[in-house]
């Protein structure tokens, strides 16, 4: 494997750590943030305090690595057209994740009559949801014949169900008014594990078991 792959794959697992860093600290710069009831989009929310700075530590560098880790995917699986295609679906998460930075929510994140920028962050927001639940069930089908691993095909799978299900907790906790931005974390955390996951196991350099005539 050349080391633009490794690099590219690399961002990959990168991305989990560098979400929880860039959150944490940037919560540092806001008084009386919760992680427990708040939307992580509400650090770069109109108004708040960290609203400055807050998507040029969080969605913008992680947009960027997403980008390129899809560039990393692509390159190692164009054999076949529905691994190529989750390829995509990252791709178009990173540049979500750029349209979330850009559009910052309203104040609260969740106002009764939601600005335009609002409205482009939330549909930014299910593109990015919608992008790697996606690609995680596709590989959940993949892996084994791609990959020769059962088991990153089962621990797709299991991501694709917690993603899902910890959405429907998500807008159960808008309605009782607290745990959202607990479920939040754990929904995006388990998105990002998988990414890391999947950059792993191309890393491991097998493209040689990845055959053209594969859907």
């Amino acid at each position: 494997m050349k080391d633009i792959d490794r690099m590219l794959l690399g961002l990959g697992v990168l991305i989990p750590f560098w979400l929880f860093f860039g959150v944490l600290l940037t919560a540092l710069a806001y008084p009386g943030y919760s992680h427990l009831d708040q939307a992580m989009s509400q650090l770069g929310a109109q108004g708040s305090p960290t609203q400055g700075f807050s998507a040029w530590v969080n969605n913008l560098p992680l947009g960027l690595f997403f980008v390129l880790f899809a560039v990393g995917v692509m390159r190692q699986v164009r054999g076949s057209r529905l691994a190529s295609f989750s390829a995509v679906l990252i791709l178009v998460h990173g540049l979500a994740s750029f349209a979330t930075g850009y559009f910052a929510c309203d104040q609260g994140c969740a106002p009764a009559q939601p600005s335009f920028s609002q409205q482009m962050h939330n549909l930014a927001g299910l593109g990015m949801f919608l992008s790697l639940t996606l690609a995680s069930l596709l590989w959940g089908f993949l892996s084994k014949r791609l990959l020769g691993s059962r088991g990153f095909g089962l621990f797709s799978l299991a991501c694709t169900v917690l993603a899902v299900a910890t959405v429907v907790l998500m807008a159960q906790a808008v309605e009782a008014g607290h745990w959202f931005g607990l479920y939040q974390r754990i929904n995006y955390g388990i998105s990002v594990l998988w990414v890391a996951g999947l950059a792993l196991m191309l890393a491991r350099d097998r493209a040689g078991s990845f055959r053209c005539d594969t859907a």
